[in-house]
């Protein structure tokens, strides 16, 4: 199942697309859902279609828990080694964004960088100090993420809160999608500013992170309580490169979707 949130005249609501992506927007309806997701699903009877809302970004969490260097190549690339534990650092909900929101260019930095993620949803009741049966049966579903990066102060700064932290840095979307197998997965990031002419930028697969997803929400519930709506941002492979404003990027995550945005200066 596919639970976005989405504004419609009316409001706002979350419910279950319908339809298949192949398809186009054009194809896709989608019914609202009565109250939150988690749990039982009841549905008003009332139906969209999908061209018709606005979809936001499909949920809003207490707190966004990200995953540093979780794929050697990436790593690598960075200059660093592959960590003996995962790598953890915060984003904060502020830097939430949802599908065509756009990824405003901070004044502080030079070099703004794109990192296409799998994003791990929580579900109800959470998760503290869950073995890896328990970080399993937590995870509500998954959805794209980009975990958007302030280079230059990452490196200037020695920590990540900054670079990380911008307002718009953490786009998620389109939807969340439940009951995926996430171990082998293509993960995909473009940029351009034609949307014929996009350049492949990531092109990488999830089983070939350093620490797997049971394994990731199993550890950070060991040092923070993970509540219902939280999400986990898994680590980007290779190919990280810098955003300049008038582009387009879109994350592409087999299974799940694409989530786009674009690309401007702070107004």
């Amino acid at each position: 199942m596919r639970i976005a949130r989405f504004a419609h005249a009316k409001g706002m609501s979350f419910g279950a697309v319908e339809g298949e992506p192949e398809a186009g927007p054009q194809g896709l309806t989608i019914a609202e859902i009565e109250g939150h997701p988690f749990g039982q699903l009841s549905f008003s009877g009332a139906r969209w279609a999908l061209s018709d809302v606005r979809l936001l970004s499909p949920i809003l969490p207490s707190k966004v828990v990200c995953v540093g260097r979780n794929y050697a190549d990436h790593a690598a690339e960075m200059g660093n080694d592959v960590p003996k534990e995962p790598l953890l650092f915060l984003k904060p909900s502020t830097s939430v964004i949802g599908p065509r929101d756009a990824i405003r260019l901070p004044i502080f930095s030079k070099q703004v960088e794109h990192e296409a993620e799998l994003a791990v949803v929580i579900g109800a009741p959470g998760a503290r100090r869950a073995d890896r049966a328990a970080a399993e049966r937590a995870i509500f579903g998954y959805t794209c993420a980009n975990d958007v990066t302030a280079r230059d102060l990452q490196r200037s700064d020695g920590q990540w809160t900054r670079a990380k932290g911008f307002d718009s840095f953490c786009p998620i979307g389109p939807w969340i999608t439940t009951g995926l197998d996430v171990s082998d997965l293509e993960i995909r990031c473009e940029v351009g500013r034609n949307p014929d002419e996009m350049e492949v930028r990531q092109l990488g697969r999830t089983k070939d992170m350093v620490f797997d997803v049971a394994g990731l929400v199993s550890y950070i519930s060991h040092v923070m309580t993970l509540l219902p709506g939280d999400v986990v941002l898994t680590g980007t492979p290779a190919g990280v490169s810098p955003l300049v404003e008038g582009d387009t990027v879109t994350v592409r995550i087999e299974g799940i979707g694409e989530l786009s945005n674009p690309v401007v200066p702070v107004a």
